[in-house]
């Protein structure tokens, strides 16, 4: 149990923890911390993951494989900082609001407005996940939270203290436009924070349809051909359609008009006002054919054109449109897919723009949720992924009140295989991969007893860091994996199994990375030395107890 009195602490715990409140700033958030259960057990345990291969879910090789794990989420995330560091493109998290209304728990126990340490034990809760989940993302990684008043603004003020180097922008979210009813207003809102690294560029424009199409040629200040030579060129256009961009001409070249009749019967499309003035597109020949899916031909008074029909805007910090409402297209969605009610899930949609905001131009990402709730979050990746990419998600839950086995898992898994809904109409898959893990510990006194069943409880871990889960062979002393790119992986549980590990390699002559029992820090290189340039050798469990005793000095 988790010391709640300090009469209880020891002289160097006393000591330890005057120095750190010491240490603490005089200006930020303070608050009384709130030791935790979770935290406190890693201090004598060590968090692992089995795999549930039951729940594995495989439609296409070729997709890739999203990662579901049932457990505490500090515990998940002390095993995401071995498997994911550095790797994250998008952290995605709906933590509890801390409403008073008895919907999470700390330390075993409901919070509630009675429980004098409730904003204490949220910023708890949020803070050590956050100091864990920062460590997973990329230089340009950037982390989303859904929030509301209740929290907001001290979550605000830790945001600034923990993630130095970053921005955080605020976007308002109308989530329920009848409004929620509080003492004076009606509560509409809700918001999505934006914490963005200084100096990124990350958020994408959003596409529009114009209510008139907009003339492609520029007008105004700068809008000459002599201002912007290269945005001189021809459109050409045949039977009313555009077919391709011509190239820039040379500085003496000059059209004879706007329009100009090939004997093909293509039509040039020239920049070129009706004063005769030569003036230049929107786009550089450079980026143009990015922009065809959003340009159109039009004839006007006998003359083509060029138009278009979408605009490319910097989105705003308050979203209104109807579809991030979070009854029809949270609740009601999810008790269509899994048939059961739950509390206050978000818009679909509300998650799907959040994510295509950071990833929409990143077909590869990897999306983390360590709130997962419903699973609202990877059914956006699965959706995002219709145009062809190939993102993946990673979800973490608890089972408390049978949300990771009654909810979302049942939900991700119908979204991926299809299902049908409450009026018994089919709704067609969107397809992937997904395998199910569950946290489990060993013991973390470093004894060579202990180390040796941290690497017998590794296997799972090192298949999910390097994304090879399919087996290809399994021995006494080594495992083999592999996965549909033709990686390779090999994991050695004994030094008898060294010898009739390299023995296979030299029949397939495949690359491998080689994980390697040893004690200590080596991972038996000698012994390697024929094979030396096919095997990339990392010792265990040494590679992982590094990570964790970061990450719980």
């Amino acid at each position: 149990m988790v010391k709640e009195d300090y009469f209880e602490w020891s002289k160097e715990e006393l000591i330890r923890e005057i120095t750190k409140l010491k240490k603490r700033k005089k200006f930020g958030m303070v608050w009384e911390d709130k030791p935790e259960e979770v935290a406190e057990l890693c201090k004598t345990k060590l968090p692992v993951i089995i795999e549930d291969k039951e729940k594995a879910i495989s439609t296409d090789p070729e997709k890739p494989v999203n990662i579901f794990i049932e457990g505490d989420n500090y515990h998940a995330l002390s095993v995401l900082n071995y498997t994911h560091k550095g790797a994250i493109d998008v952290i995605y998290i709906d933590p509890p609001y801390n409403t008073g209304a008895r919907d999470w728990k700390y330390n075993n126990n409901y919070v509630d407005n009675n429980d004098a340490w409730r904003h204490s034990k949220w910023l708890s809760l949020i803070e050590k996940r956050l100091v864990l989940s920062k460590r997973l993302l990329k230089k340009d990684g950037v982390i989303i939270i859904a929030i509301d008043d209740n929290e907001v603004h001290r979550l605000r003020v830790l945001i600034d203290e923990l993630m130095l180097g970053y921005a955080t922008t605020s976007v308002t979210v109308v989530h329920n436009p009848r409004g929620n009813i509080t003492n004076n207003f009606a509560r509409t809102h809700e918001y999505a924070l934006f914490i963005i690294p200084n100096g990124a560029h990350v958020i994408a424009r959003t596409k529009k349809m114009n209510d008139k199409p907009r003339k492609f040629r520029r007008w105004g200040h700068n809008s000459t051909r002599a201002a912007r030579p290269t945005m001189f060129y021809p459109v050409y256009v045949k039977d009313g359609q555009i077919t391709r961009i011509g190239e820039t001409p040379e500085p003496d070249f000059h059209p004879k008009s706007k329009n100009v009749i090939k004997e093909n019967g293509e039509i040039e499309v020239w920049p070129v006002d009706q004063d005769g003035v030569e003036r230049r597109w929107n786009f550089g020949h450079d980026t143009v054919n990015n922009e065809l899916e959003r340009m159109v031909a039009v004839e006007v008074k006998g003359e083509f054109d060029i138009f278009l029909t979408q605009e490319d805007s910097t989105p705003k910090t308050v979203w209104t449109d109807s579809e991030f409402e979070a009854g029809r297209n949270g609740a009601t969605l999810v008790k269509t897919i899994t048939g059961l009610d739950f509390p206050f899930p978000k818009s679909l949609y509300n998650v799907k723009r959040c994510l295509e905001l950071i990833i929409g131009n990143r077909p590869n990402a990897t999306v983390l949720d360590f709130f997962a709730g419903s699973g609202t979050t990877g059914h956006a990746v699965l959706e995002l992924n219709k145009d062809g990419g190939k993102r993946k998600f990673i979800l973490c839950t608890n089972n408390e009140s049978n949300i990771a086995s009654e909810i979302c898992y049942p939900r991700v898994a119908n979204v991926i295989n299809g299902y049908k809904d409450q009026k018994g109409n089919k709704i067609e898959g969107l397809g992937g991969n997904l395998r199910y893990f569950k946290t489990a510990f060993v013991d973390a006194e470093a004894t060579d007893m202990n180390k040796r069943k941290l690497v017998d409880n590794s296997t799972e871990m090192l298949c999910v860091k390097e994304a090879c889960f399919d087996n290809v062979e399994s021995t006494e002393y080594f495992k083999i994996f592999k996965n549909s790119e033709d990686k390779y992986i090999g994991i050695i549980y004994d030094d008898d199994g060294i010898s009739p590990f390299i023995d296979e390699l030299k029949k397939t002559q495949k690359k491998f990375v080689v994980y390697v029992f040893s004690l200590d820090d080596s991972a038996r290189e000698e012994e390697f030395e024929e094979v030396k340039d096919l095997v990339e050798l990392k010792a265990i469990p040494a590679v992982i107890l590094n990570i964790y005793k970061r990450i719980f000095k």
